[in-house]
């Protein structure tokens, strides 16, 4: 083989890996992805009253109770919405938004958020998810 077929080889298979195309250089398209569509859900996220991680204080205490639920939340066995949960501090009130997989999940959050060092108090706006 010369370096001309190997480097045509090579590209060849670059450009098709996990795309499924064919061998003889038929164009073939990438499935179309399905766009999310979170409008419901970040409706809330509008209100001017609604916390969100943009409203996360600048102070070292509350930036250090932020870090700490948030370390605490990664090393337990809950769903990736759990873990993905909202976690904002502001002069010691923490406020937990986003959706979780169950009540349990949701009770379980708070208390980790109630047991962090400096929180005056826990506002749980978690979301059981449906299916």
């Amino acid at each position: 083989m010369n370096n001309r077929v190997i480097i045509r080889c090579l590209a060849t298979t670059l450009c098709c890996v996990g795309v499924g195309c064919k061998e003889n250089n038929e164009s073939t398209t990438a499935p179309k992805p399905v766009a999310a569509d979170n409008t419901a859900k970040n409706k809330a996220d509008r209100d001017a009253n609604t916390k969100t991680p943009i409203d996360q204080s600048e102070s070292s205490a509350d930036v250090k109770i932020t870090a700490d639920i948030r370390r605490e939340i990664m090393k337990t066995d809950m769903s990736t919405n759990a873990k993905n949960c909202k976690v904002m501090t502001e002069n010691g009130v923490v406020t937990l938004r986003g959706p979780v997989s169950s009540t349990t999940e949701k009770d379980r959050i708070g208390a980790l958020a109630s047991s962090a060092t400096g929180v005056v108090r826990v506002d749980n706006q978690l979301e059981i998810a449906t299916p």
